[in-house]
């Protein structure tokens, strides 16, 4: 199962980054313990802060259109970009869970 992972990367550092999306794949491996499961590689790490965030904003939902599944992390509603991934997801019937605080 190809899963994309949405989380809020804005004012975080890429270790931060790092640290929630491993918990973000945890959790997907736990709710489908008898799934393969390919992570598909979203975080565009040392990504200048000047980048155009519409351009990564683009990057991303082109790689969400790949996946089976999208996981949506801790505080995603709080994000443009997440809540912008999320109506994709769900406009296009791409499956999705989300991290239960």
């Amino acid at each position: 199962m190809r899963v994309f992972i949405s989380q809020p990367m804005n004012g975080k550092t890429d270790a931060e980054i790092k640290r929630e999306r491993e918990r973000a794949i945890e959790s997907v491996k736990a709710a489908y313990p008898d799934e393969d499961i390919y992570v598909i590689d979203s975080f565009f790490e040392l990504a200048p802060h000047e980048t155009n965030q519409l351009l990564c904003l683009a990057k991303s939902l082109q790689l969400l259109s790949t996946a089976d599944l999208a996981f949506f992390a801790e505080g995603w509603q709080d994000a443009r970009g997440c809540r912008i991934e999320f109506e994709c997801a769900e406009a296009y019937g791409i499956k999705f869970t989300m991290e239960v605080d």
